[in-house]
């Protein structure tokens, strides 16, 4: 396993979490390139003898040492940002093998895009469309575009991270998409190459994620029948992880024989987007109780980290475990693990039965996806850092930000 406990330590594969937290300091994210590698390989096991391309989801984990990792196994990229194409460029991926998706693209994005060689945006909305093809023609490109539509399926996952819906902000609605390819194909400026589609994150069973893809295989028929030939179907991504271990498993395998099974032996490229569900469990944030807080409601564990560090458990209600790096001598209790931030909302886990003291190193699991990424400098603290450990080798991939850095872009005017 990438974290286990080795001679009554908790390690990132060979490297002990106490060695980390010695010579990074904490609050520190640590990452194992033997899960990732590992998660990838399955998505390419499964796809095996089908013309498909696993195109990682940046928004999960952007860290450029994760994004040259991905690169170097072959997979392409799904981005929602110009910022995530440059650090997909910069980290040695392929425009080409990229995917645009998001529903608020800027004519400046949209042109970085185009001049980059992207392999495919994805379209979101009708003024959308217009805009690439009015950039597109004042580049002299053809943009190469698919729709991402709306398949009204319910991914049955927490509503934030539902998309499939028919009240969500993403996609273009089912009932319209023929009508907008049609329009498209009328217009030069565009290349019509694939169709996608994406009903939420979480997904612990493949029942609605091969019913969506099910859905646009049949819409990418009726478009042959009327004229529109179309080169990829991007089914996206949303598998997934246990983050409990009594958690209903999300094998990757599963999702994707099925979904296989469901499309047959169509000629269109298969094409995946996952992110959680190949970084998630790769990662821990470790972090150092600073005070144990006894109280006459709860008992809290006062650590280093906070919701600027992990905000997912105060915005989501979301549930990580967490594991003391080492066993302490110190009495178990029930406690409520929180950081320093000002807020009542700043807790990393509740309820716990744990055994700590302060100086105690604890590893909050299952880290690795939407942690550093949603991470801010909320009560003017800097972002932790970022390792990446390689069997007996821990590797710094992110330095911890100085006080100074917090405000350098800022300026006081005479």
């Amino acid at each position: 396993m990438s974290f286990s406990d080795r001679n009554g330590a908790l390690c990132a594969e060979e490297v002990p979490l106490e060695e980390i937290a010695r010579r990074f300091g904490t609050p520190c994210y640590v990452y194992s390139r033997a899960a990732i590698e590992s998660a990838y390989r399955e998505f390419v096991a499964a796809l095996d003898g089908r013309d498909a391309l696993v195109c990682y989801s940046v928004k999960a984990n952007s860290n450029l040492a994760v994004l040259a990792l991905l690169a170097r196994l072959g997979a392409g990229f799904d981005i929602v940002s110009g910022g995530e194409l440059a650090r997909v460029m910069a980290a040695g991926g392929e425009a080409s093998k990229t995917l645009f998706s998001g529903v608020g693209k800027t004519a400046a994005e949209i042109e970085l895009a185009l001049k980059s060689g992207i392999g495919c945006l994805n379209v979101e909305s009708p003024a959308e469309l217009e805009r690439i093809a009015g950039i597109a023609a004042r580049l002299g490109r053809r943009a190469p575009i698919a729709l991402r539509v709306n398949p009204e399926i319910d991914a049955r996952t927490h509503p934030y991270i539902s998309t499939g819906l028919r009240e969500s902000k993403f996609g273009v609605p089912h009932a319209a998409a023929k009508g907008l390819y049609l329009a498209a194909a009328r217009m030069p400026e565009l290349e019509l190459v694939g169709i996608g589609c994406h009903i939420g994150s979480l997904l612990v069973e493949p029942g609605p994620f091969v019913a969506a893809a099910t859905r646009m295989a049949e819409l990418v028929d009726n478009l042959a029948a009327a004229g529109v030939r179309l080169r990829h179907i991007d089914v996206g991504g949303g598998i997934g992880i246990r983050y409990k271990a009594d958690d209903p498993a999300a094998p990757i395998g599963a999702f994707v024989r099925d979904t296989l099974a469901a499309l047959g032996n169509r000629p269109e490229r298969l094409i995946v987007d996952p992110g959680r569900s190949i970084v998630g469990n790769a990662g821990v944030l470790l972090t150092r109780v600073e005070y144990v807080k006894p109280g006459a409601a709860r008992n809290f564990l006062v650590v280093d980290a906070a919701m600027n560090d992990l905000i997912r458990p105060p915005l989501y209600g979301a549930w990580h475990e967490v594991r003391p790096v080492r066993q302490s001598d110190a009495p178990s209790a029930v406690y409520d693990v929180v950081g320093p931030v000002c807020e009542s909302a700043d807790f990393l886990a509740k309820d716990r039965a744990l055994a700590a003291k302060a100086g105690d190193l604890l590893a909050i699991l299952s880290a690795g996806a939407y942690g550093m990424v949603m991470s801010s400098n909320y009560n003017s603290r800097p972002r932790a850092a970022e390792v990446l450990v390689h069997g007996r080798h821990a590797d710094l991939v992110r330095r911890r930000e100085s006080l100074a850095e917090l405000f350098a872009g800022e300026q006081i005017p005479g």
